[in-house]
């Protein structure tokens, strides 16, 4: 493996991480995409370019930041994705597979047939096999059969929601996925999934290292939240926003219709609101949004519950926006449920607040008529829309080109405009949230005119 340099930092208050990608060896295989040149209309000769390992794309771009290197220093930067000119693996030998894992979300079945057209029309792989249901395809005793996939088998799934080749939550033994690898001669596996699927690819990859195999572990970045770190937008994020706003549309419009008429909308966001805040953007119909990185207490005359009060004396109406992550002091361990994979999962927070303004206006005795929508099976069934089908299409090309590269323990990632290359362990290590000091959460304060919401 050959390491780049990391232009590691400490100083400004940007936090410093390794960039370097791992490989299964040196590319020594000329790459079968051909060469050849384009004339643009001035008849100018432009020939198709490569990618070189030693091209980076810089993780910050701030003037603070450049100002604080030290002389010499190289800045943080992270390797570009793309089509190298010598690969690592020989097309008509590498067998490769994909699998789905973790909730539904649109553009995966984009992702997959990106995946195998350009494996298969592009470097001319014939093996490309699918993984049902998620890590339990591997596990023998589940009893499930690998899918052959062609570009036949994938041509119409993109008109569809959900994932053909289905899924599952929930933890499988390490040794067993890696027995089933080797096994079935695997050499290249794409991983679609979100921060759990990121943890288990990343113990995948070292019991790989461990038994010394070469086998190239390559992750697609899939969350409707937008959670994962150093990935500027995930694939979903776009549909899920354009649908939540239907629900939002829908909520304003209840509300709007009856006397102190109350409109909730929970959308997804476990820890992370950036739905909840994007989607009161595409409308500035809302009125309240409650994230989960920004507390808010309910009761007192700074809390939601007051004000909601005084909303409706002024204006007859009101939106409320939660994100489901949103509140959790107001939920105990114990009335939690945990999710298969023994995660916590968040309080239900729509229900909460149904249930605490009711009650409150009650004993005011003030009539309310309050409307809850919930939209989230309806966003994460819906196929992709067409911002996402095109972002899709680009991840899976260039976890492809990582692929075949001998790439290994890494992402396909959007950064500053460019495709990058992630080490897992970097977007493991962290989330990312809404910055409440950021353009995005005071554009959404502005939008609603909400105070603090707390008793400060």
């Amino acid at each position: 493996m050959t390491k780049q340099p990391t232009g590691k930092t400490t100083t400004m208050n940007f936090e410093a991480f390794d960039t370097e990608i791992p490989t299964l060896g040196q590319a020594k295989v000329p790459t079968p995409i051909p060469k050849y040149a384009m004339v643009d209309r001035h008849g100018r000769v432009i020939e198709k370019s490569f990618v070189s390992d030693t091209d980076r794309v810089a993780v910050h771009d701030s003037l603070d930041y450049l100002e604080s290197l030290a002389p010499g220093e190289p800045p943080l930067a992270m390797e570009l994705a793309g089509p190298r000119s010598q690969i690592y693996f020989d097309p008509s030998k590498v067998h490769c597979a994909v699998v789905t894992c973790g909730g539904l979300c649109p553009g995966t079945n984009d992702v997959i047939r990106a995946l195998v057209l350009e494996l298969y029309h592009l470097y001319g792989v014939r093996h490309i096999y699918g993984v049902r249901y998620g890590f339990q395809g591997f596990i023998p005793k589940y009893g499930h059969d690998l899918v052959d996939l062609t570009p036949e088998a994938v041509a119409n799934i993109h008109i569809f929601g959900g994932t053909v080749l289905s899924t599952s939550r929930g933890p499988q033994d390490t040794g067993e996925i890696v027995d089933a690898l080797d096994r079935i001669n695997i050499r290249i596996l794409f991983l679609i999934g979100g921060d759990g699927t990121l943890r288990a690819a990343s113990e995948i990859c070292k019991e790989i290292t461990r038994r010394e195999l070469r086998i190239g572990v390559i992750v697609i970045p899939k969350t409707i939240d937008n959670d994962i770190a150093l990935v500027s937008r995930s694939f979903g994020f776009d549909t899920a926003v354009e649908v939540a706003t239907e629900a939002i549309h829908a909520a304003h419009t209840e509300a709007i219709g009856s006397p102190n008429g109350i409109g909730l909308v929970k959308l997804m966001g476990r820890f992370s609101g950036f739905i909840a805040a994007t989607a009161t953007l595409a409308l500035r119909e809302v009125n309240y949004v409650l994230i989960p990185e920004a507390d808010f207490d309910l009761d007192g005359e700074g809390g939601l519950l007051a004000n909601l009060e005084e909303r409706l004396k002024q204006r007859r109406h009101a939106l409320i926006v939660v994100g489901e992550g949103a509140g959790e002091r107001y939920f105990t361990e114990e009335n939690r449920e945990r999710d298969p994979s023994g995660n916590l999962k968040p309080g239900n927070i729509g229900h909460f607040l149904q249930d605490e303004i009711k009650v409150y206006f009650k004993k005011r005795n003030l009539e309310v008529n309050l409307k809850y929508i919930d939209p989230s099976y309806l966003i994460r069934s819906r196929p992709a829309n067409y911002n996402d089908r095109i972002y899709c299409g680009f991840l899976g090309q260039n976890a492809v080109h990582a692929g075949m590269a001998g790439k290994t323990a890494m992402l396909v990632s959007r950064w500053h405009s460019h495709y990058v290359h992630i080490p897992i362990q970097a977007a493991v290590d962290r989330r990312k949230e809404v910055e409440l000091d950021s353009p995005l959460w005071r554009s959404v304060i502005e939008s609603t005119g909400q105070p603090p919401l707390k008793n400060l």
